[in-house]
């Protein structure tokens, strides 16, 4: 028989229950009987207990299992009810004392010995069992005991988790106990927490059923944590907040009441207990759940959490610590490792903290400054990772690296910044911060300053306090800080940044921008800093600079806000003082500069100006000027304001930033692109004014920065770092001058280099043979050059200048051209007083005397050798330049086109560069001059720099004003050596091709076609080199325009050692800008200080000035004591008729005062100014119109003898000096027009007149029309009379008048025009017509200018009288001579001849008859001298004194002041008719009868 299975029994009882529910379905009852009979035949070998467990009652029944179904079920109700719900078990005490006593002594035992969990478990299941004790009430007193001996953690841990049934019910009894201590006043023991943690931690409950059972509930922690940030809100509002007295006790009363209402306390939160014994136990996984269901940081807020997470955090990093973080020496506190197996496990890489120590440190957050030795501990191991980050570079690891630093960046970001705000003043934690952070890049370390700034602090309750605490500090600091209490303030300054930098620079910074004399006290006061606060520092000043809030310019849009000023000043200050990294703020400059905006440029400027000790100013004094062309030392000790002896340290670590960050050359692109950036993106709407300050302080900083870096740069980092001259222009879009200015330092440094080499490879000490290797030295470094600078300009420049003689100029210096030897040897007395000066202080100590004097004795050898070191040098490239300059230019380009090109490119771009390059360019063109260069000539580039300055002055900005002043002051002193003395000027100038003038032969000089010019002449051209200054300065005075004004002052002032020496120019001047003073002094301010400071300079120059005639003379001596003006000759009257006749009119009458004292001095002497005059449109105009004076005097002589036999014949009828007239038209009309012709070729300049002459074209006609505009013929009787009036008056307001605008504005022109058509047409008094005319500056001046001196006084009166008879028919034929257009031109023309005939013939007469000069000199006013009687004179004198005198009342007439002259002349008028009332008739008469016999 075949054995069946053990379980076979089970199974088919398991069948028939699936079959009897299937059967007991169906409708058949064929099939339930079969399924009966089949369960029925199976009995023999299923046991009837095992179906009666499986199968229904009812079935059972018919199988004759059981009697009943229905009993079978209440049968079994009743079982369940008696197993189920029948107690047969005691819980309480009291009911079986014995059998829980029992079970406490059994818990209680000793478990030192064998004992275990499983041989008391045992016990306990036998106590249960006999003493039918309750097993829930069981586990509760293990709980309850394991609670009182919690250092039993295993065994009470193994036992539990045998004994356990559900993990519920052991959460039901902990809730249970938990629930207990939710009452007021209650406290949850801490030996409940330890075993509810050591449960959880061995997984024998929940988390989530156990969290349920904890009080208090999660929304009323969120609800506590706003409520904790409102109230730090509300407090640090208070704080800041003004309260009156009476609002602070009402506080004080609330506070009161809340403390008394916190005195029930509240229930434990147990839920923050629970989570500090998971996290003393090690838990790390459960504590991180129930922190997270928590806002950030309320549970760290704690400080035993805090301290516990530390705790865990000491533990797992401790082995790495002592690994790679513990510093060399120190032993470390000893930590014990946790007995739990399951705490995280320690780290022993920096990878290994990735896996749980980063996260505790962050849930850490601020509450890390409750461990500051912790703190230390992570700060170290970042240094250490910081270190193996920088020196690893292996590619595999370095994305585990990257991950690694932005986890050390979040720590530092999210913890230890914060923490370091809650640490009390820790000096010791902000250093060992900053060994940490200062391997981290700027970028990096500012972008956690801003966090911590702006974010950080609104993140915590604490934090939100700890800032508006303080902000109060430092309020109360600040408000005490003076200089007397430095050290004081400066302490209580320290403690505060310890913690809170970000905070106290912040309001420090708001103080400053508002009050700039805070700046000291608070430089002065960070010395107690830590290195992190002064990066801080560093970072606070860059954002105070960025903010967008504040605008960077003043409301008036015309200067820049004092807020930057104060904070530039404060940078450099700080920066040079302290040692704090510049890299940020090098970079904020240059993006600032890369977007297009200047205004920063002022910080860079600030601190290389403190850093480095270097200066820029155009008020500098000569004597520093000319230390600034000696070496670096002279330059140190002599060339600035500052010591700059005391900056080597700055100075150094601002070049190593620099070239650290590579910042050098982008700074000096950038800044040489952005000057025209200024003018023509960054300007806008800005204010002309601003645009100019810009410019200069853009200009001014590239200056200044790139003089830093040649002189602290090796010649390597130089090289290195500056592309040639060819890149820099063409690939960098560099201006030309920059790209020079950054270059020269180069070519010297590569020039001296190679000079060395060659000087190594062959030995000679001869000087000989130094000098030339010098000059082979110079052609190998600049013949690239050379050919480098020829791509800079199109190719026909160079057809002007060689691309060597413009490489040579923009290559030297004022140290190679000169020795400053005064300034070497100023400084070096110097020394020697301050060695006199220590030995005879008795109050130094011996050691420093000693010390000190070694310092100024090593100084004065210093500079000894550094000035014969220049002298070589020097000696070296004169002879470079002299084996050069016979290459420099071109024959083939005319001398203008040569003087153009060097002035365009050369001369006025680099003038205004700076101080020293504006003293340079006049030094080299006096060196091209010395050195005798072929086709240079000197004449006419003196002439184009003093002819032509408006343009250039208005054009400039402020301080371009300053340095251009400066070159012409340069200019002008070397043209004033050579007009001071004859011996010096044929020393240095005649024979010299620079003063070169060629004419063609003319007969008198035996066919020579080289001459120069003669001494005398040299003195007219400087004379009228000073009146066109004056003309020019005058132009820009009068324009009323702000920066023609501005610049044309600041010019004056710069070159009046050397101008004006002329005194009515002087006087002319003074006037002019005595005006100004009275018109700016409530408009423009600072107009009016600069016009001030003028005119008090120039009133203390005028005792050196001297009247015309003693600054230049021609041929004729004076004769008396009062000087007379020289004439060249007569073919050169008329020439300068525009200038003198303005100069004639606008003269005070205070100065023609003081010009009667003098003499009568006359302004411009026409003649010697058309012979002096150079064109600027041809090289040999000056030259040749001087030339042809001589020619014209001795070829007029003859003619001269035959006009004055003519003169003597009697003839006082009109008739007769008709017909006399046309004569000598005939005779001298050939001779006219040949001079003409000359005088065309030689074009002696017109230019002032010609711009005069197209704007009062239209009044020369009206007034021709009015009464033929000039005064005929028989005015000379007139003259004869009134000549000392009219000479005396018109040599007194000749200056004034001379000097209004050489182009007038047309409102003004067209007003005189007409005023002066009305005065015609009512006073046709010779003289007066004649002053109109001069001040409407007609070419054609009035004949009375050039009539001949009658020497009887009795032909004068018949005259007069002819005149009278006359009058009548000149009034009548005043109409129909305005019809006859065409005869009116052409008496003009033979109305001029005659005035140059009249000239010449009174020239001759004064000769022979010896007149006296003084008396009878020629005058640029409109009358001619008689020779009148001494008596006669002085009654002249007289009237015009006292006409004068009335005059003087009157303002000044200006160019836009129409009205108030019409009124001046009108009254002059009146009082002249009532004298000379038959004089007009008189004229005209005389006019017309004179017309009708030509």
């Amino acid at each position: 028989m075949m054995e069946l299975r053990d379980d076979m029994p089970s199974i088919l009882a398991d069948v028939f229950s699936t079959l009897d529910l299937e059967t007991a379905a169906l409708e058949e009852k064929i099939k339930r009987d079969h399924y009966t009979q089949l369960v029925g035949s199976c009995l023999f070998f299923v046991p009837e207990a095992i179906l009666k467990e499986r199968l229904d009652p009812e079935t059972l029944e018919s199988l004759g299992l059981i009697k009943q179904a229905h009993q079978f079920n209440q049968k079994i109700v009743k079982i369940k009810t008696k197993l189920f719900y029948k107690q047969q078990k005691f819980n309480l005490l009291r009911e079986e004392n014995e059998g829980y006593a029992k079970l406490i002594t059994e818990l209680g035992q000793d478990l030192s010995g064998n004992i275990t969990s499983h041989v008391v478990l045992e016990s306990i299941k036998s106590l249960i069992g006999c003493f039918n004790l309750d097993p829930n009430r069981v586990l509760d007193i293990i709980l309850e005991v394991y609670e009182s001996r919690s250092d039993q953690d295993e065994f009470f841990l193994s036992l539990i988790k045998c004994y356990m049934c559900e993990p519920l019910t052991l959460c039901h009894i902990l809730g249970f106990k938990f629930k207990f201590y939710q009452e007021p006043n209650e406290e949850t023991p801490k030996s409940l927490y330890h075993i509810a943690a050591a449960l959880l931690h061995h997984n024998l409950i929940e988390l989530e059923d156990i969290y349920v059972h904890l009080m208090p509930v999660d929304v009323i922690i969120i609800e506590e944590h706003k409520r904790d940030i409102s109230e730090a809100k509300q407090i640090a509002r208070k704080l800041v907040m003004v309260v009156l007295p009476s609002e602070k006790s009402e506080d004080k009363d609330k506070e009161k009441e809340k403390e008394e209402e916190k005195n029930d306390k509240p229930p434990d939160n147990q839920k923050l207990g629970l989570l500090e014994a998971l996290l003393r136990i090690g838990d790390w996984h459960h504590a991180q759940s129930i922190m997270d269901q928590m806002p950030s940081f309320y549970a760290s807020s704690h400080k035993a959490i805090a301290l516990a997470l530390c705790q865990l955090v000491h533990l797992t990093v401790d082995p790495l610590y002592r690994r790679a973080g513990l510093p060399k020496g120190a032993r470390g506190c000893v930590i014990h490792p946790l007995r739990n197996k399951r705490a995280p496990r320690p780290a022993e890489s920096f990878e290994d903290l990735r896996r749980d120590t980063f996260s505790m440190i962050c849930y850490l957050g601020p509450h890390l400054s409750h461990d500051a030795i912790l703190f230390a501990k992570i700060v170290r191991l970042g240094k250490a990772f910081m270190k193996e980050y920088l020196s690893d570079g292996r590619s595999d690891v370095k994305d585990k690296m990257e991950t690694l630093l932005s986890c050390f960046l979040s720590i530092a970001d999210q913890v230890l910044l914060p923490s370091l705000s809650l640490m009390e003043c820790n000096a010791c934690m902000s250093e060992e911060l900053w060994g940490l952070f200062k391997l981290f890049p700027y970028q990096h370390r500012y972008r956690l300053y801003g966090q911590w700034k702006n974010e950080t602090y609104t993140s915590h309750p604490l934090l939100v306090k700890v800032k508006a605490q303080t902000v109060e500090r430092a309020k109360y600091i600040m408000k005490r800080l003076t200089k007397e209490n430095v050290k004081q303030s400066g302490r209580q300054i320290g403690k505060l940044s310890h913690s809170n930098p970000t905070i106290l620079f912040d309001y420090m910074l708001s103080q400053i921008q508002w009050y700039d004399n805070l700046i000291v006290p608070v430089v002065d006061s960070l010395k107690y800093l830590t290195s992190l606060n002064y990066d801080v520092l560093a970072y606070c000043i860059i954002e105070a600079l960025a903010n967008p809030e504040k605008e960077k310019m003043k409301h008036d849009d015309t200067t820049i806000s004092s807020w930057l000023q104060s904070l530039a000043s404060l940078c450099g200050a700080v920066f040079r003082k302290y040692p704090i990294e510049l890299a940020g703020l090098l970079q904020y400059v240059t993006n600032q500069l890369k977007a297009g905006k200047s205004f920063d440029l002022l910080i860079l400027k600030e601190v290389v100006q403190k850093m480095a000790g270097i200066e820029i100013t155009d008020e500098m004094t000569s004597e520093q000027l000319e230390a600034m062309t000696g070496g670096e030392q002279l330059k140190a000790e002599g060339g600035y304001f500052g010591q700059i002896r005391n900056t080597k340290k700055s100075s150094q670590r601002l070049k190593d930033v620099l070239l650290d960050h590579e910042l050098a050359l982008p700074l000096c692109l950038l800044m040489a692109q952005q000057r025209n950036g200024v003018v023509f993106l960054e300007s806008g709407e800005k204010h002309l004014k601003l645009v100019g300050h810009l410019y200069d302080q853009c200009h001014d900083t590239l200056v200044q920065f790139g003089g830093f870096l040649a002189s602290n740069l090796s010649t390597e980092d130089y090289i290195k770092r500056v592309p040639s001259i060819d890149i820099l222009c063409n690939q960098f879009h560099t201006p030309h001058d920059a790209a020079f200015f950054l270059s020269r330092p180069m070519y010297a440094h590569q020039i001296l280099s190679k000079y060395d080499e060659l000087k190594k490879a062959e030995k000679g000490n001869r000087q000989q043979q130094k000098v030339h290797k010098y000059v082979a030295a110079c052609e190998l470094v600049m013949t690239p050059v050379h050919e480098a600078v020829v791509s800079l300009h199109p190719a026909r420049v160079w057809d002007d200048l060689r691309p060597q003689f413009y490489a040579t100029f923009w290559s030297l210096t004022m140290y190679d051209l000169a020795v400053p030897h005064s300034a070497y040897e100023r400084e070096v007395n110097k020394l020697k007083v301050q060695i006199k000066a220590i030995e005879e202080n008795p109050e130094i100590p011996l050691n420093k005397k000693k010390k000190e004097k070694e310092r100024c004795t090593a100084l004065q050898e210093k500079l000894q050798e550094e000035e014969k070191k220049q002298l070589e040098h020097v000696q070296r490239v004169l002879h470079r330049l002299k084996l050069e300059k016979d290459n420099w230019l071109l024959a083939k380009s005319t001398k203008n086109e040569t003087i153009t090109k060097f002035l365009q490119l050369c001369l006025f771009p680099r003038c205004i560069f700076s101080s020293i390059d504006a003293v340079y360019c006049a030094r080299f063109v006096e060196l091209v001059h010395q050195q005798k260069t072929p086709n240079f000539c000197t004449l006419l580039c003196y002439d184009r720099v003093f002819s032509a300055i408006i343009y250039t002055v208005a054009s400039c900005t402020e301080n371009e004003s300053h340095r251009y002043g400066r070159f012409l002051c340069c200019m002008l002193e070397t043209v004033t050596r050579w007009h001071s003395d004859r011996a010096i000027y044929e020393k240095e100038c005649v024979n010299y091709p620079g003063f070169l003038t060629i004419f063609r032969a003319t007969g008198f000089d035996g066919g020579n076609k080289a001459d120069q010019l003669d001494y005398e002449n040299f003195r007219h051209v400087v004379h009228k080199w000073h009146y066109m200054l004056t003309k020019a300065s005058v132009h820009c005075l009068e324009t009323g325009d702000y920066t023609h004004i501005r610049n044309i002052l600041i010019v004056l002032t710069k070159i009046l050692p050397c101008y004006p020496k002329v005194l009515n120019l002087g006087q002319a001047l003074e006037c002019r800008v005595h005006k100004i003073c009275l018109e700016e002094k409530d408009k423009r301010p600072d107009l009016y200080a600069l016009a001030m400071g003028y005119s008090g300079r120039l009133k203390g120059q005028k005792v050196h000035m001297v009247p015309e005639n003693e600054f230049h003379h021609k041929e004729q001596p004076a004769r008396s004591a009062t000087p007379a003006n020289q004439q060249n000759g007569p073919g050169s009257t008329g020439k300068l008729a525009t200038s003198t006749s303005k100069t004639e009119d606008g003269m005070s009458e205070d100065d023609r005062v003081k010009d009667k004292s003098q003499g009568t001095t006359k302004p411009v002497n026409k003649a010697n100014s058309a012979a002096a005059k150079v064109t600027t449109s041809n090289g040999n105009g000056a030259l040749n119109s001087t030339k042809a004076v001589k020619e014209r005097d001795d070829k007029e002589k003859s003619g001269k003898e035959k006009k004055e036999k003519k003169e003597k014949t009697p003839g006082s009828t009109p008739e007769t000096k008709a017909e006399t007239r046309r004569e000598k038209q005939r005779d001298e009309r050939a001779g006219k027009e040949e001079r003409v012709a000359r005088e065309g070729k030689e074009k002696t300049p017109k230019a002032d007149r010609e711009k005069v002459k197209a704007e009062e074209k239209s009044s020369k006609d009206d007034k021709a029309k009015a009464g033929n505009g000039e005064p005929m013929e028989p005015s000379r009787e007139r003259d004869a009379i009134k000549e000392s009036k009219s000479k005396e008056k018109g040599d007194r307001s000749a200056v004034a008048g001379s000097l209004k605008s050489p182009v007038p504005r047309l409102e003004s022109a067209e007003s005189e025009r007409d005023h002066k058509r009305r005065k015609l047409d009512s006073h046709s008094s010779p003289s007066h017509s004649s002053s109109v005319k001069d001040n409407s500056n007609e070419p054609k001046e009035s004949t009375s200018k050039h009539h001949a001196n009658y020497n009887s006084v009795t032909r004068s009166k018949s005259r007069e009288r002819e005149m009278e008879k006359k009058d009548s028919d000149n009034t009548q034929g005043r109409s129909k001579e305005k019809k006859e257009e065409k005869d009116r031109k052409e008496r003009k023309r033979d109305h001029l001849l005659n005035e140059l005939e009249a000239s010449q013939e009174s020239k001759r007469r004064k000769d022979e008859n010896g007149m006296n000069s003084s008396k009878n000199s020629k005058s640029t006013s409109p009358s001619c001298d008689s020779p009148l009687s001494a008596e006669k004179e002085k009654i002249k004198r007289s009237k015009s004194s006292s006409k004068e005198k009335a005059e003087s009342v009157k303002p000044e007439r200006t160019s836009s002041g129409g009205k108030k002259e019409s009124r001046h002349d009108k009254e002059k008028s009146e009082k002249k008719e009532k004298r000379d009332s038959s004089g007009g008739k008189e004229e005209k008469k005389h006019h017309k009868s004179s017309d009708k016999h030509r």
